[in-house]
């Protein structure tokens, strides 16, 4: 098993292995009534029931450079969108989507930066990790695969943590829950959870299919920070990956969450390539 080399461009990953990756999130984060389909020159994820961007969108994107050629793409990925109901969303990271200037493009198509981040991927192994870092009474669990019987409760613990980590309106909850427990049924999905004296403290979650394994949705509630149970959660996540023979490990995180780069990297991650921008249409 090899990792990626840090001091390559995108860490020595091939042009297939990168356009895999990138579809690869997407299809992770795919439930019933989510759905993703390879278009060939891109990727789409798609929700009926969701309008948020985030889960309605384009990424792999690999389009004509030519201008009249471009054009007519992005005019039938503009139809596409607008067909379903939603917006036009494209992610683009330089270096990767074609063409080169895809983001000036879309720009200039009347798409706007929504703030993106990086892509990080697991160059060198993690550290072991201790149980006896852990604060006196905690536990860390691992919810793969769940049981029927314990989907609900398990679903409403990771939420409950995920909704005090993120600041999740309290409105979106059931919606959480709802996914969390249509995705606890999936055998390529773990969590890990930290639990003290029975409560749910941190959490993280990794999908892990097809050679390469997905860590996203790491936090840790607010009483708890500065304990390294964050750091503690993806060191399992990514440990666990390689004792599965998985050599491809990546994460998510915003441009501006500089803390979580920093301990990403303390962890064994590397940056790969530059920061992607989530290009929103919102004028036409």
């Amino acid at each position: 098993m090899a990792l990626p080399d840090p001091g390559a461009p995108f860490c020595g990953l091939d042009a297939d292995t990168l356009r895999f990756m990138e579809a690869h999130q997407a299809r992770a984060v795919t439930i019933p009534g989510r759905a993703w389909r390879d278009l060939g020159d891109a990727v789409m994820l798609f929700s009926a029931t969701e309008v948020e961007p985030f889960f309605n969108r384009l990424v792999a994107v690999r389009w004509p450079s030519a201008p009249a050629a471009f054009d007519d793409r992005l005019r039938a990925a503009c139809d596409l969108f607008i067909a379903l109901d939603r917006r036009p969303y494209v992610w683009a990271i330089p270096g990767l989507s074609r063409p080169d200037d895809l983001i000036a493009r879309l720009a200039a198509n009347g798409f706007v930066d929504q703030g993106g981040g990086y892509d990080m991927v697991l160059v060198r192994a993690p550290e072991a990790v201790a149980d006896g870092g852990l604060p006196v009474g905690a536990v860390v669990e691992r919810w793969n695969p769940s049981t029927e019987a314990e989907i609900t409760a398990r679903a409403e613990a990771i939420a409950s943590v995920i909704s005090d980590s993120f600041d999740v309106p309290i409105a979106r909850n059931p919606n959480l829950v709802r996914e969390i427990s249509l995705t606890l049924g999936r055998p390529d999905f773990h969590a890990c959870v930290v639990t003290v004296d029975g409560k749910p403290v941190a959490t993280g979650q990794r999908y892990t299919f097809d050679g390469a394994s997905y860590i996203s949705s790491i936090g840790t509630r607010p009483d708890w920070r500065g304990r390294g149970l964050g750091a503690y959660v993806t060191r399992v996540l990514a440990a666990d990956s390689l004792a599965e023979g998985v050599d491809l490990v990546y994460l998510g995180v915003y441009t501006e969450n500089t803390g979580a780069i920093r301990l990403y990297e303390r962890l064994g991650f590397a940056i790969l390539g530059e920061r992607s921008a989530d290009m929103l249409q919102t004028q036409k």
